[in-house]
C-alpha cells in the first residue's frame, strides 16, 4: 500500500477514536509534520469524511456527522463484535431483521480474507426465549421516535392500546384517552420494548410497551428531566415487572434449606441469594410474584426442603401438596385458596 494511502487510513482510524483530536498530537502520533496533517485531512474531505477544524490553543480536528455515510473503518476487534451484533440482531424485536442480514453481507464483503474466515466460523444462531406468544416487533421508525423525544426532552402525547383481557379479541380493548408523559428513558427487556416516562396526567412514573404506543403529533414543550427512584433505570425497570413499588424486591420473599450443595442451587439461581451450609446442604433466599409460585419453584430443585420462613410460604407448600396429591389420585376436591402475596 502506498504510504500516502496508509497515513490516510490511520489518521481516519485515529480520529474514530476519540471525539477531539488536538494537531499536534495527531502530527506526533502519525510522525508527520502539522503541515501535513492539514493536507491528509483535505485529501479526507475530498472522500467526503465530514473532518472541521475547531481553535484555540490546542486547536485540531474533529470527525463530525454528513449528510452521507462515508466509508468507515474498523479494527479487527471492532470487525468481529460488528458481525456478531448483527448475527444476534433478530432477537431484538426492534423489526431491523432484513436490514441487519444486509448489513452483515455488506460489512463482510469488504472485509480483509484473514477477518472474513473468522467471521465464517463464528456462525451465531439467535434463539429466542420460549413464550406463550410471540414477542411483538416493533417498527425502527417507531423506536426512533421515541428515542428522538427522550433526546429532545419533549412532552409525548399518543394513544395507548391496553392489554386484552383474558379471553376476549383485539375489538373488546376500551377506548382509552390520550396519554401525556415526559419520556425518559427507551428500553429493552425481555425481547420486548419500554418507554420509561413521567405520566403528568398520573403523577407519578409509568412504563409504556412500545408496541402499543401510537404518537401523536406535534410533540409537546421541552421539560427538565427528573430523577429516577433509586437513580438507575437498569433496577427501576427490573423493580417494576416484579410487581413492586420501586422498593427493588419481590412481592413474596422466602427463605429455606435444602439438602443440594450451593453450588449446584446457585447454578440455577437467577435471582436469588445463596449460602452454603455445608457439603450438601445450603441456605436459599428467593423471590416471585405469589407464595405458590416461590413454593413450585423452590420444589423444582428435587431436594428436601426445610422452611425457614415466613408462614406463607409454609402455608404455599401445604397448599401444593394437598393440589399435587390430588391429581395423583385423580380427585377432585376443592382445595383452600392460598394466602395473598400482600
Amino acid at each position: 500500500m502506498p504510504k500516502t494511502s496508509a497515513r490516510l487510513l490511520s489518521l481516519l482510524s485515529l480520529l474514530q477514536a476519540r471525539r477531539d483530536w488536538p494537531g499536534a498530537l495527531l502530527a506526533e502520533r502519525l510522525d508527520i509534520s502539522p503541515r501535513t496533517v492539514r493536507r491528509d485531512v483535505d485529501r479526507l474531505r475530498e472522500l467526503g469524511y465530514p473532518i472541521v477544524a475547531f481553535k484555540g490553543p490546542d486547536g485540531g480536528y474533529r470527525l463530525d456527522a454528513g449528510t452521507e455515510l462515508p466509508p468507515l473503518l474498523f479494527d479487527d476487534e471492532q470487525a468481529v463484535a460488528l458481525a456478531v451484533a448483527l448475527q444476534i440482531a433478530t432477537t431484538t424485536g426492534a423489526g431491523i431483521e432484513d436490514a441487519a442480514a444486509r448489513a452483515l453481507t455488506t460489512v463482510r464483503q469488504v472485509m480483509p480474507a484473514r477477518l472474513r474466515r473468522r467471521i465464517d466460523t463464528l456462525q451465531v444462531t439467535a434463539v429466542e426465549r420460549p413464550a406463550t406468544r410471540p414477542d411483538p416487533q416493533v417498527d425502527s421508525s417507531m423506536l426512533m421516535t421515541l428515542s428522538a423525544a427522550v433526546h429532545a426532552c419533549e412532552v409525548l402525547r399518543f394513544n395507548y392500546t391496553p392489554a386484552s383481557p383474558p379471553g376476549a379479541g383485539d375489538d373488546d380493548r376500551a377506548e382509552t384517552p390520550p396519554r401525556r408523559v415526559q419520556p425518559h428513558h427507551l428500553v429493552t427487556w425481555g425481547g420486548r420494548w419500554y418507554l420509561v416516562a413521567w405520566d403528568l396526567d398520573r403523577d407519578d412514573w409509568r412504563t409504556f410497551r412500545a408496541d402499543r404506543i401510537t404518537p401523536r403529533t406535534p410533540t409537546g414543550p421541552r421539560f427538565t428531566p427528573r430523577e429516577l427512584p433509586g437513580g438507575e433505570v437498569a433496577a427501576f425497570v427490573a423493580s417494576r415487572f416484579r410487581g413492586s413499588d420501586g422498593s427493588g424486591d419481590w412481592p413474596c420473599r422466602g427463605e429455606v434449606i435444602l439438602d443440594l450443595p450451593a453450588a449446584v442451587v446457585s447454578r440455577y439461581t437467577r435471582d436469588g441469594v445463596v449460602e452454603e451450609l455445608g457439603q450438601n446442604r445450603c441456605r436459599l433466599v428467593l423471590g416471585s410474584w405469589s407464595w405458590p409460585g416461590l413454593a413450585a419453584t423452590i420444589g423444582g430443585f428435587d431436594a428436601d426442603i426445610e422452611v425457614v420462613g415466613p408462614p406463607e410460604l409454609k402455608h404455599a407448600f401445604a397448599h401444593l401438596a394437598r393440589r399435587y396429591a390430588n391429581a395423583a389420585t385423580d380427585g377432585t376436591a376443592k382445595l383452600t385458596p392460598p394466602p395473598s402475596s400482600h
